[in-house]
This record gives C-alpha cells, structure tokens and sequence, in this order.
C-alpha cells in the first residue's frame, strides 16, 4: 500500500462520514441548529474544553498505571500526551478503537522504549477496562428512567443492547481467558499465513517465520497476564477509567445546560456508553454514526427538540474531538507526533527502505 493509496482511503473515509453527518443535520435542520448554537451560553461553552482535557488526563493516567504493572515507566506528562495521540488514532481510523488500537501501540512503544507487543497489551487492556463503566453507568441511568417514564421502542432497544453486552462480553472474556492457550495458538494459525503474504505483497520489508509471530503473540499475551495479576493498580485505573467518562459526560450535560437545556444528569449517562457502540462502525471514529445515535438518544430520553440535540452534540464533539488533535508525545524525532503520527511512521519505515535497511513486518 502506497502513502498515495493511505491517504486516499483516509479522504473516502471522511467524505462517506461528512456525508452521513449532512444527511443527519439536513434532517434535523441546518438552520435550527445554527440558531439554536448561536444562543449558547459562552461562559459554560469555554469550561468544557477543560473537563474534556480532565477526561484526557484521566485516561492517561490510566494508561501509565498498565504500562507500570507491565515495567514500563512513564512520565505523567507523556502518558497524557501518549493517549491524546491515541485518541486522534482512533478518531480517524475505521472501527474506532480497533482501528485505532495498532497505530496506539506504535506510539506506546516509541514514547516509552516498550516493545510494541507490550504497547498492544498495555492499549487494549486500558480499552478493555473503559467497558466496565460504561456498562455500570448505563445501568443506573436505565434504572432511573424505569422509575420515571414508560419506555418506548428505542429506550427498549438500549436496555436490550445494554444488558446483552452486560452479559456477553464478562462470558466471553472469561472463557477466553481460560482457555487462553488455545486463543494463543489459534491466533498463531491465524496471523502466520496472513503475516507471510503481506510480506511477500510488501517490498522492503522480511517476513517473520512462524515461531517469530508465536514469540510475538506470546510477549502479548504474557503482558495482558501481568495486567491481570496486579489487582491493585487495575483497581485504580478502573476508577480514573470510571472518571474519565463522568468528564465525557459532564461536557455533553454542559452543552445542554448551555444552550438552555438542564435535563437530569441520567439522561447523559445512558447516551454516552449506548452511543458509543456507534464508534464500530467504518467510519473514521464513528463520525456521523455516532453522531446520530446521540441525537437520537437525547431526544427520546430528555424529550428535547432535535435542533437542540443536535446543537449540543456538535458542542460536545468540538470539545472532546480537538484537545487530541492538539498535544503530541514528547520525544527524540518528529515522527512521535501525535497529529501526524501514521502519515511519519509511513514515511519512517519508506527512509529505512530506501536506504536499503530491511523493514521487519512485525
């Protein structure tokens, strides 16, 4: 794949999201949303950048209590700055946090000198444990609403969703945890022949034999197995992890507040976790996917017009969508950026090859 190829399949990724955004805002009404945004309250519009930077930091701190129960060490500063990177990554690749998971670990791994097998473990754990609260607060935000209201088809549909993944996942992460071993080597079958022919399709880069992606899924299974052993610190990102989407959900509450809207904090409490799932989608990090769903949400749960809905996202995305587009990992090259972090490793790893260096694939 050329930067060419990339960087086209990044413009057709954000034209088929705008286009789903317009298409929502068109039905909706442009011109409502812009009045309604015109009337916003600028003094509680500027205290949302800051909770969005507090759910940043947050998760950031987070991220640097896993890479210390894997011994890596990390500054406070540079985790914060290592998971805005990550957070931008996941912004503009499909699938949200899975698209974006790959790219995470490469930034990880240069930020703190980790191998990137541990960057992967350390993203996903931190990924993995962001769920338990959403699943948590969206319980009690449902048990609210079962107090107050009869629900209807979409509030059926979320609680339906809710308590499906409530389920499901704790199950399967269970079962795969315990048969890890065989998850192991099904992932080696799995990634050895795809590993090869992507080797033989990428000039410049060797291609690792089968026991050098065992090794490899090995170090990365061996590292989310050191996660799991240190309960204490896991407890305490879970709490910054819990924080983190009070913050997300603090600045959706703010952007209601401030266009006029002070509905009752639960509403935000369902809408942030059941919108979240939008973020799967193949749209760069869910963009107008997302977007909609929110909408949609806020609406049934709060009974607000949806220029006002759709106001408040556009407030509440502005806030949460440009602090990672701001602050970069400090470090020893230019490629560390943040910003522009998978066009420079593209072009990291095309100098090694055209100095004639062998680019290992994995």
């Amino acid at each position: 794949m050329s930067l060419v190829g990339d960087r086209q399949a990044t413009v057709i990724g954000f034209a088929a999201a705008l286009a789903v955004l317009a298409v929502t805002f068109w039905v909706i009404g442009v011109d409502d949303m812009v009045a309604t945004i015109s009337m916003a309250d600028a003094s509680v519009v500027t205290v949302m950048v800051p909770v969005a930077l507090g759910w940043l930091f947050c998760w950031g701190l987070a991220l640097k209590l896993v890479l210390s129960s894997m011994g890596v060490r990390i500054g406070v500063l540079k985790s914060f700055l290592t998971f805005s990177a990550a957070v931008f990554a996941n912004n503009v690749t499909p699938f949200g946090q899975a698209g974006g998971e790959p790219v995470t670990a490469y930034v990880i791994s240069r930020s703190s000198d980790a191998e990137y097998e541990t960057g992967l473990a350390a993203i996903a754990s931190v990924d993995a444990l962001h769920f338990v609260p959403t699943i948590g607060f969206a319980g009690i935000g449902l048990a609210y609403f079962a107090t107050q209201i009869t629900f209807g088809r979409q509030l059926l549909i979320a609680t339906g969703v809710v308590a499906a993944l409530a389920v499901a996942v704790p199950v399967l992460a269970y079962l795969g945890w315990r048969h890890r071993e065989a998850v192991e080597s099904g992932v080696v079958k799995i990634l050895s022949p795809i590993v090869r022919i992507v080797g033989r399709l990428l000039p410049g880069r060797s291609t690792p034999d089968g026991d050098v992606v065992r090794e490899r899924v090995q170090s990365f299974f061996g590292a989310l197995d050191r996660v799991a052993s240190d309960r204490y610190r896991l407890g305490i990102a879970m709490s910054l992890s819990a924080l983190g989407w009070l913050g997300i959900m603090t600045s959706l509450w703010l952007g209601l507040y401030a266009l006029g809207y002070p509905v009752d904090f639960p509403v935000v409490l369902v809408a942030i976790p059941v919108s979240s799932i939008a973020g799967v989608t193949p749209l760069p990090g869910g963009l107008g996917a997302l977007d909609g769903v929110l909408i949609a949400l806020l609406v049934a749960l709060a009974g607000i017009p949806a220029a006002a809905a759709g106001a408040a996202v556009v407030l509440h995305r502005a806030a949460t969508y440009s602090p990672p587009r701001v602050p970069r990992p400090p470090g020893r090259t230019e490629r560390r950026s943040s910003v522009l972090v998978g066009r420079l490793c593209h072009r990291y790893d095309a100098l090694k090859c055209w100095r004639g260096e062998r680019v290992p694939i994995w």
